[in-house]
């Protein structure tokens, strides 16, 4: 039997499956394997779940969210969602999965670069307050005002009074942000000490990946013990109940993506809104158009 092409399938079912590729090039990017680690990684034992239910799980959960940011935008909610956690903990990967199908317009992430010479001298809070959300908005911050708590505090970016200074004022800057009507959502990353050593020889050896590893990730190897002291610390100092910690289980990469996201969908009492249904438009012809000739150099060459 003669095997289907690509442009004999039905468009649809192309389409469905163009949404899965995209989810499955981050998957596969995640799991290159370069030469120099196969002999390390075929020893450490895996028991993720099933790549299918995994897929499927992830798309079921991801149309969720987009019920959930219509109904943000609907209610005026202003949504501000926290990522914290130790370098290669796997906030990128649940953020790139939260960020994928929803808007862009009102669902925005905030990744702040190292504070400048002016925001040093400014209030410690000053530079987040411009990014949180008006009505209708989500934001997620991947890492936030806790590097102060963490990063400044063990690499010595911080003098202790201004790691005491912050402990002391972080309670109430949440409380008024939660007064002010923001939902704050605090989620911590954790991984083990083995787990987070894998990630980074595969950042090692991996020429595509080799960008996500700073000095200062190969500092916080050195110094792991200093940063799970600063972590307790901040639990203890910084988990009040208007805006408690929720730490996620991520050594396993699946599971840490849709355990954090099915968590974040049952802290927000939302419905599903209805839709007026849309009709498109029959396209207008006009007889006398004539569609003009464009230079062939104007066209990307056609390589694939």
């Amino acid at each position: 039997m003669q095997r289907e092409t690509e442009t004999e399938r039905p468009w649809l079912e192309l389409e469905l499956e163009d949404d899965f590729d995209e989810e499955l090039e981050q998957e596969i990017d995640d799991c290159r394997l370069p030469p120099e680690l196969r002999e390390l990684l075929a020893s450490h034992k895996r028991h993720s779940i099933d790549r299918k239910f995994y897929f499927s799980e992830l798309i079921r959960l991801q149309s969720e969210l987009v019920k959930l940011q219509d109904w943000v935008a609907h209610k005026g909610l202003k949504l501000v969602i926290l990522f914290e956690g130790r370098d290669a903990a796997g906030k990128g990967g649940v953020i790139k999965r939260i960020a994928q199908r929803v808007n862009p317009r009102t669902c925005r992430v905030v990744a702040l670069p190292a504070p400048s010479d002016r925001e040093k001298k400014q209030w410690y809070f000053q530079r987040y307050v411009p990014h949180l959300p008006a009505a209708g908005e989500i934001v997620l911050f991947d890492r936030s005002w806790y590097n102060r708590a963490g990063v400044e505090r063990v690499m010595e970016f911080a003098s202790d009074q201004q790691v005491e200074d912050f402990f002391h004022d972080v309670p109430d800057f949440e409380r008024m942000l939660v007064r002010s009507g923001i939902i704050l959502v605090k989620y911590w990353f954790s991984i083990t000490d083995q787990e987070q050593q894998l990630r980074f020889l595969m950042r090692i050896h991996d020429p595509i990946k080799q960008w996500k590893l700073s000095p200062m990730d190969l500092q916080s190897r050195v110094r792991w013990e200093r940063y799970t002291k600063a972590k307790e610390e901040m639990f203890e100092r910084t988990n009040i109940p208007e805006a408690p910690w929720y730490i996620v289980e991520g050594n396993d990469k699946r599971r840490a993506r849709l355990n954090c996201i099915a968590h974040l969908l049952s802290m927000i009492d939302y419905q599903e809104l209805p839709h007026e249904p849309i009709a498109l438009p029959e396209r207008v012809f006009n007889p006398d158009y004539e569609r003009r000739v464009l230079p062939s150099e104007l066209y990307v060459p056609e390589r694939y």
